[in-house]
């Protein structure tokens, strides 16, 4: 009797764990065997490619060894990831190593910390919001929260870095939920000053709006998307990023172009990752030894 009461005694202190660990953290033990690529997969990080991809939904790190097949699929130089736990980034990064040979350095932006959605226990929990991978270091890392979040905190990180051999400001951002324009019509006024500091920059990011939403404006005025025939009057011309067939995802520049960009489903999210290739605008001054203007 003794015995059986101690055996369920570990049942429900163990029951209990799993509760606090959460859903989302990894295993512990990452996987053995890496996921195949398809024919023509990159061989090795492309330089100048840019990617954005919201991560989650289905989210948790049963989905982390599919994710990093699909970034070292198009091995990226940059990457802004959103919805994104801090323990699926550190598995994701480790898989990308192992398996595929890419190293990539990180930069977190986490927003929100919470145990049941990215793990940990309740007073040390996980965390969520923003991260930045890139082949090249990153400096000036500066993560900001919103002041109107809306029903989530959201925010952005950003990170200097190189790309196209030019110093560039990276921006990765995730906006409030799509039926809370009026939130994201404050967040985008937000973000947009802190893209006009800089002459160049790349803001990666899901962006919960149509490219036609009225509070996207600033983003138009600023930038252009790496899809140059979207615009705020394109319409169908606007390749869709989500699988409920809205475009929702952008990678927004300033003083580069892109060269070519392609949109891919997976399995693993409900947002497409979308990636770009691109060159420095021409008559771009050299660059220097100084980062951009902070």
């Amino acid at each position: 009797m003794f015995g059986r009461g101690r055996r369920w005694t570990a049942v429900a202190v163990a029951a209990i764990c799993v509760a606090l660990i959460g859903p989302s953290t990894p295993s512990g033990a990452l996987v053995s065997e890496p996921l195949p690529l398809p024919v023509g997969a990159a061989k090795e990080i492309v330089p100048n490619r840019v990617m954005t991809w919201n991560i989650c939904n289905p989210c948790g790190s049963t989905q982390n060894l599919g994710r990093a097949a699909d970034i070292a699929t198009y091995a990226p130089q940059v990457i802004g990831l959103q919805e994104a736990c801090v323990r699926d980034v550190e598995e994701i990064r480790a898989y990308l190593k192992t398996f595929y040979g890419l190293t990539y350095h990180v930069e977190y932006g986490s927003v929100l910390r919470n145990w049941s959605r990215c793990g940990g226990l309740p007073w040390r929990p996980g965390g969520y919001g923003q991260a930045i991978l890139s082949a090249t270091p990153m400096a000036h890392a500066d993560t900001v929260e919103y002041p109107n979040g809306g029903s989530e905190d959201r925010g952005y990180l950003a990170v200097t870095t190189t790309v196209g051999g030019r110093p560039v400001r990276v921006f990765n951002t995730h906006l409030a939920q799509r039926q809370q324009a009026p939130f994201r019509e404050k967040q985008i006024a937000y973000f947009a000053k802190a893209l006009a500091r800089h002459e160049r920059t790349i803001a990666l990011g899901d962006f919960n709006a149509t490219p036609d939403a009225p509070e996207l404006a600033p983003m138009w005025f600023l930038s252009k998307d790496a899809s140059p025939e979207c615009h705020p009057n394109a319409g169908a011309a606007c390749e869709t990023t989500t699988d409920w067939h809205s475009k929702f995802d952008y990678i927004f520049l300033r003083g580069f172009e892109s060269r070519r960009h392609a949109v891919h489903p997976s399995e693993y999210s409900d947002h497409h990752s979308f990636r770009a290739d691109l060159e420095p605008v021409r008559g771009d001054r050299i660059a220097s030894s100084k980062p951009p203007t902070m």
